[in-house]
């Protein structure tokens, strides 16, 4: 296929924050994470099944920030001047098959500054969305190894005995989400 009839993707881009939350700018997301990523926007979804159970994913090995661990059921980044519901819809799609509805958005103002085993850092203004989807989902294996439909106790009974098995972004939003989707 000549260059000319192949379309090359954009690199997705993320958008940079200053450290009241104003966007002052975009850069790549795959060189954006390293030892010292700026401050930047994402979001966290915890997707539900008609039956009340919590969809959980484990990150692919190939991930660079805490691949195999698990983690609520997707995360990602609004593109500039993305819509971060639209956000959330387009990335359900991508990393796991499925359509959500019923987005909410719980914890407008969640934020967090973790570290992982290899240096390298996240650092993100990551409003968390609660959504309900009717179908199984389909993993992109390139950013889902497994997932799992779960209750909210056992996960935090998980959680709490082994804390490292989990992302950190996961383990500091549960608490704040009890009462709010979680039971």
């Amino acid at each position: 296929m000549s260059t000319s009839t192949r379309q090359m993707a954009a690199p997705e881009q993320v958008v940079l924050l200053d450290r009241f939350g104003a966007a002052v700018g975009a850069a790549d997301k795959d060189t954006v994470h390293s030892t010292a990523t700026p401050l930047h926007l994402a979001f966290s979804a915890y997707v539900f099944n008609p039956a009340g159970e919590l969809l959980v994913t484990r990150r692919a090995l190939g991930k660079k920030t805490w691949p195999g661990v698990w983690t609520n059921s997707f995360c990602g980044h609004p593109a500039p001047g993305e819509d971060s519901g639209d956000a959330v819809r387009r990335r359900g799609r991508q990393e796991l098959g499925i359509t959500v509805v019923d987005l909410r958005l719980l914890l407008p103002d969640f934020s967090y500054r973790a570290t992982d085993a290899s240096g390298i850092v996240e650092n993100e203004f990551c409003p968390v969305y609660s959504a309900r989807c009717a179908t199984d989902p389909v993993p992109n294996p390139g950013e889902v190894a497994e997932c799992r439909w779960v209750d909210a106790a056992g996960l935090r009974a998980a959680v709490a005995a082994a804390p490292w098995a989990f992302s950190p972004w996961m383990a500091l939003q549960l608490p704040q989400l009890e009462g709010l989707v979680l039971p």
